[in-house]
């Protein structure tokens, strides 16, 4: 079973190897999708979890007994039609091909089923249409 989640880590935290314990002692791999992280502040990592329910269920308690938060609502990509000229650099730097151009319009066409919401859009774009409401 997968689960994507969002992990925030306290500062005391940070410095702790949790997708090396998630895999050692839950049998839990964890591909990570964004992190921000640094030392001396709250840590935020998007994380898509595969493992056995159970195996996932014992590893989200441990996390959160090791006062990480555990959220399941994802934000997602947001485009403001209004600024985007539909340039096309996004969709060079999609992973998922979320993003294209219609071959007939040139307008750029967004497919919210492939979003990864790994956000390498975001600063991809020059005027700044693309943003997330994580």
């Amino acid at each position: 079973m997968k689960k994507r989640v969002t992990l925030t880590f306290p500062k005391r935290a940070i410095q702790m190897p949790v997708t090396y314990r998630l895999a050692k002692d839950f049998n839990v791999a964890a591909n990570i999708i964004r992190a921000q992280v640094a030392p001396n502040q709250i840590g935020k990592l998007v994380v898509e979890l595969l493992g056995d329910i159970d195996q996932l269920d014992a590893a989200i308690e441990w996390m959160r007994s090791q006062h990480i938060s555990v959220s399941h609502n994802l934000g997602e990509i947001v485009i403001d039609d209004d600024l985007c000229v539909d340039c096309g650099l996004c969709t060079g730097i999609c992973p998922t091909e979320a993003l294209s151009l219609n071959p007939e319009t040139y307008q750029l066409t967004f497919t919210r089923s492939r979003c990864i919401v790994c956000e390498q859009c975001i600063p991809t774009c020059p005027v700044q249409a693309i943003s997330t409401n994580l």
